[in-house]
């Protein structure tokens, strides 16, 4: 634990047990006094697991998984790991589901951007009458997504490779989606993330968002909202804290969308923007 401490790991004595129990082969360790005598070269691989970690690489790619709500997903380099944060994006969409299978129907939930498919699979597991469809550009995420749902999923999840900024995207889902969820990369370019666990492991596909101020792809996302939403439908969609306003601005200016909002996360930072697609698609959709 002194090792990871001196070495600016954030949470030491959290990632110095997770590693010895990943060491013993256990899915979790919770240590009274250690093991005596230690099993057989556990010495030796746990303190090459704790010098991986004190190189800052993620936690999560050395034990090849991490826990998102109720669920165990895998985790490999080259797509994002989901954090904690996106926890609270999940459950809005939930809520949502969730008051749309109140009234009847199933609800169709689409995530764009979906990494290791955590959203999309928190949606699946826990709306029994939901539809989800998840997207990623990256051909990794999507497999790691198609894994992941076969793995903890109910086997219902569709799961497509695609761009979110092709005006073509899931066509035949258009003006019929309840709830779009996104997670989008967003980070501007000149704010590089001061984690070593982000900043170096991270791919920058899921991390920087285009354009100047990173907004190219959530503008992106929010476009294909406009399209594909149901009148009445949500969007939700995580940004970075700085970027509350200039997001309200971009949903609100495009006059697609009423009761455009601002949610906090855990920390009650402003990092959710929630809007609904206007109820009068049919005469806005018509006007030149």
């Amino acid at each position: 634990m002194r090792v990871l401490d001196q070495a600016g790991v954030p949470s030491p004595r959290v990632d110095a047990v997770a590693l010895a129990a990943y060491a013993l082969g256990l899915p979790r360790l919770e240590l009274v006094l250690a093991p005596d005598p230690a099993p057989a070269g556990f010495v030796e691989e746990f303190a090459e697991l704790v010098e991986r970690r004190r190189g800052r690489e993620p936690l999560q790619h050395i034990v090849g998984h991490t826990v998102f709500r109720y669920l165990t997903l895998r985790v490999e380099p080259g797509v994002f790991v989901p954090r904690p944060e996106t926890e609270v994006v999940a459950q809005a969409a939930i809520d949502e589901a969730r008051r749309v299978a109140a009234t009847g129907r199933s609800p169709l939930v689409v995530d764009l951007c979906c990494g290791t498919g955590a959203i999309a699979l928190a949606v699946d597991t826990e709306v029994a009458e939901a539809r989800v469809v998840a997207v990623d550009l990256s051909p990794e995420a999507v497999g790691l997504t198609r894994h992941n749902s076969g793995a903890v999923g109910t086997l219902r999840l569709r799961v497509e490779q695609g761009d979110v900024r092709d005006p073509a995207l899931l066509a035949e889902l258009v003006g019929q989606v309840d709830v779009l969820v996104s997670n989008p990369p967003y980070v501007p370019p000149d704010a590089v993330p001061r984690e070593p666990e982000v900043r170096d492991h991270d791919p920058d596909l899921a991390l920087y968002g285009g354009g100047a101020d990173g907004l190219d792809v959530p503008r992106a996302v929010l476009a294909a909202a406009a399209r594909l939403l149901a009148p009445g439908g949500l969007v939700v969609m995580e940004h970075a804290e700085v970027q509350d306003a200039a997001v309200r601005e971009v949903a609100t200016s495009s006059g697609a969308f009423a009761q455009v909002a601002t949610l906090p996360d855990l920390t009650g930072r402003p990092r959710m923007l929630v809007a609904r697609r206007n109820a009068r698609r049919d005469v806005e959709d018509s006007q030149p």
